[in-house]
């Protein structure tokens, strides 16, 4: 695996770069997790602090008492989750350019697991360029879908 990878929010106003080399992945379904991103579960790369660095700093709001998330204003995007006064942090693993190496290592907040939502490998997949509603609105304006 890469040892530094970036990352960054939809719209490109927050960026990082972040040394995974001590990284670790893994699914958070605990409700307060569901709701931070609308998912079913939020997947996370744990790192220490200390490894993340932000080219642009994003905004973060209390999500309770004892934690912060980091987010960007302009776009909505979540970008990860920390304890307060915590020395290592979670990035979200959707907010990194390529998370293609990173893998599941455990899944946390149990209590609120939607159990049928983890294995879908029965269910039929399609591409986005191959779905026409998305891929007409695209190409529409001038421009291909996006990956």
């Amino acid at each position: 695996m890469d040892k530094v990878k970036a990352g960054g929010c939809q719209c490109g106003r927050v960026r990082y770069t972040a040394d995974v080399s001590e990284a670790a992945a893994y699914h958070c379904h605990c409700k307060m997790c569901q709701k931070a991103t609308g998912g079913f579960a939020a997947t996370f790369v744990f790192l220490p602090v200390s490894a993340v660095e932000w080219q642009a700093e994003p905004d973060w709001y209390a999500s309770s008492p004892i934690a912060r998330r980091p987010f960007c204003s302009q776009c909505g995007s979540p970008l990860g989750f920390r304890f307060n006064g915590h020395d290592k942090m979670d990035l979200t693993f959707g907010s990194f350019d390529d998370p293609s190496e990173f893998t599941p290592t455990l899944h946390a907040g149990v209590e609120s697991l939607h159990e049928a939502w983890l294995d879908t490998s029965h269910l039929p997949r399609q591409r986005s360029d191959e779905t026409e509603s998305v891929a007409t609105r695209w190409h529409a304006v001038g421009l291909e879908v996006p990956e």
